[in-house]
């Protein structure tokens, strides 16, 4: 058995390293699956910057609706929004949004 071990040291050892650097190039830290988790991650980042990027505008555009100079037809949506305020006459529908 030793003998056979000695006489197939090379191909034992090639077959042993063979095993490893494949074993490591699909499932390790730096493998293939590693690269498919990391560019999905990536991807919903991606798509989480451009959300918000598009919430920061909407605000700023709000924002600058109430500085300095007022727009009052956006002032009088917030205040039938928040307050549910009406004109005399007037039949107020609230709508519920289904959030799910």
């Amino acid at each position: 058995m030793l003998r056979l071990i000695k006489k197939n040291y090379f191909l034992l050892i090639s077959v042993f390293l063979i095993l490893y650097f494949g074993f490591n190039l699909v499932s390790g830290e730096r493998g293939l699956f590693s690269y498919i988790e990391k560019k999905e991650l990536l991807s919903n980042l991606k798509n989480e910057e451009i959300s918000l990027t598009k919430k920061i505008a909407d605000l700023d555009h709000k924002n600058s609706l109430l500085s300095s100079n007022l727009d009052l037809d956006y002032v009088e949506t917030l205040i039938r929004e928040r307050f549910l305020f009406g004109k005399e006459g007037e039949t107020i529908y609230i709508i519920k949004k289904d959030e799910n």
